[in-house]
């Protein structure tokens, strides 16, 4: 049985859970290579300086009910095996928050993102605090996106880094974990023109990877389930 606090009423459920309609709007864009490297941790290899800005709103998910989630991935390169480094993302739901750091590695904080449609464009927004870092736009169901490239596109695996500390504050673990995405099924998919601004934040910065050029956008709402989580490199032994 998986021990979580508080022990009378955890502040998350022990399920593996599925994810219904989960609607995504992504973003690929070109940025500073120099940036990536300060930010990608080794063994990873970065093939191009490429990042995913993504927005995706949970409609329905066991355990959880909905909330929004955004963030930005690293294609990545680990042992030959193409993936994507996480590198930040932003709530709005606490239990999912807190479930995806201890029980997994997800670099989850709390945020305040949004996804909705306006006036012929798909509009992704994640605001920290009171102040606006990221605002993504789409022309909505322009184009349609072939299912079985949508499906590739969301279901590589993906790594996060796992880093726990001690009590004495040494750390106690430090690991590069692997995920990836199952039991899918792509409902729909599209494809069109799209711009992306970010803005500098201290405290949530997506501005550090910054906007040169938009490579491709798309949206696509799916059913899926998230694999556990498993250690693939272990920096202590390394060290």
């Amino acid at each position: 049985m998986l021990g979580i606090t508080p022990l009378s009423a955890p502040a998350f459920p022990a399920v593996q859970p599925r994810f219904f309609d989960r609607e995504y709007l992504n973003i690929v864009y070109r940025t500073d290579p120099e940036a990536l490297r300060a930010v990608v941790p080794a063994p990873l290899e970065i093939d191009e300086p490429l990042v995913r800005f993504e927005v995706m709103r949970m409609k329905d998910v066991t355990g959880y009910g909905p909330y929004t989630e955004a963030g930005q991935a690293i294609p990545v390169v680990f042992d030959g095996e193409r993936g994507e480094y996480l590198h930040a993302m932003y709530l709005d739901s606490f239990a999912a928050t807190a479930s995806g750091r201890e029980v997994s590695a997800y670099p989850k904080v709390m945020g305040s993102p949004n996804l909705y449609a306006d006036s012929g464009a798909l509009v992704g927004t994640l605001d920290y605090g009171t102040l606006r870092v990221a605002t993504a736009t789409m022309g909505y169901k322009q184009f349609e996106l072939d299912r079985r490239r949508a499906e590739a596109e969301i279901t590589v695996p993906t790594f996060m880094l796992k880093t726990i500390p001690d009590y004495d504050g040494s750390l106690r673990v430090q690991e590069l974990v692997r995920t990836e995405i199952t039991d899918v099924v792509v409902k729909a998919a599209y494809t069109g023109p799209a711009r992306l601004q970010l803005f500098q934040h201290v405290l949530a910065p997506l501005a550090d990877l910054p906007v040169l050029e938009v490579v491709s956008a798309s949206h696509v709402i799916t059913d899926l389930t998230l694999a556990p989580a498993k250690p693939v490199h272990n920096y202590l032994e390394e060290a």
